[in-house]
């Protein structure tokens, strides 16, 4: 078995699905066996590394995107996913995101490559992700505009925070909404998740 390289980041993450809000693939009794309220997950995943590295390759500042389709409960696999990676990153920071959101050199997105069974390839494109208070947003122009906002809490914070195991961000997630206006549009799709299911979080990953 080769080698894997040693990487390691930090920085935040979010998410909309077209679920009902609270999706079931996590807060339910059948745990990532759960079907989606839909029937089927539509899901934009979009990522911010504060400082990072791969082997002696930084990564401080890059943002990834994840398109995912899965027909079915998360479990059973069949996923179709795109990847978006931030135009700014070199060549050698290009082949590192792709090794780590593929899944190829361990981390969360391990878990998560087995169950892709359509792969649309890697775009390098303009991501720009923001954090406005307790909100985040990510554009790609001409491909997909997500904003979550906290779901409505009567906790003084203005946020819900669970410990669900998420693979994305285990120790804790906040409960989100879509903001209207939410849409995606490549490689034939075209998803409007605006007030369905949000997530985001503060990650930290490694292998």
């Amino acid at each position: 078995m080769a080698t894997r390289t040693k990487w390691r980041f930090v920085g935040d993450y979010l998410e909309n699905c077209n679920c009902d809000i609270v999706c079931p693939c996590l807060v339910s009794t059948k745990a990532m066996m759960a079907t989606p309220t839909q029937g089927w997950c539509d899901n934009i995943l979009a990522f911010h590394i504060d400082k990072g590295h791969y082997g002696d390759v930084a990564l401080d500042g890059l943002n990834v995107a994840l398109a995912a389709h899965a027909p079915g409960p998360m479990a059973e696999g069949d996923w179709t996913l795109a990847v978006y990676i931030d135009e700014r990153a070199t060549d050698e920071q290009t082949a590192a995101l792709g090794a780590i959101f593929g899944g190829d050199e361990g981390g969360p997105m391990a878990a998560f490559a087995p169950l892709v069974g359509t792969h649309l390839g890697v775009k390098k494109t303009s991501i720009h992700y923001t954090i406005e208070g307790k909100s985040r947003a990510v554009e790609i122009p001409g491909v997909l505009a997500v904003a979550v906002d906290p779901l409505a809490s009567m906790h003084p914070s203005g946020e819900i925070w669970g410990t669900t195991g998420h693979p994305l961000a285990p120790e804790k997630i906040a409960f989100g909404v879509g903001r209207a206006g939410n849409h995606f549009s490549d490689h034939g799709m075209d998803w409007n998740n605006s007030g369905q299911n949000g997530h985001y979080a503060p990650i930290e990953w490694s292998n």
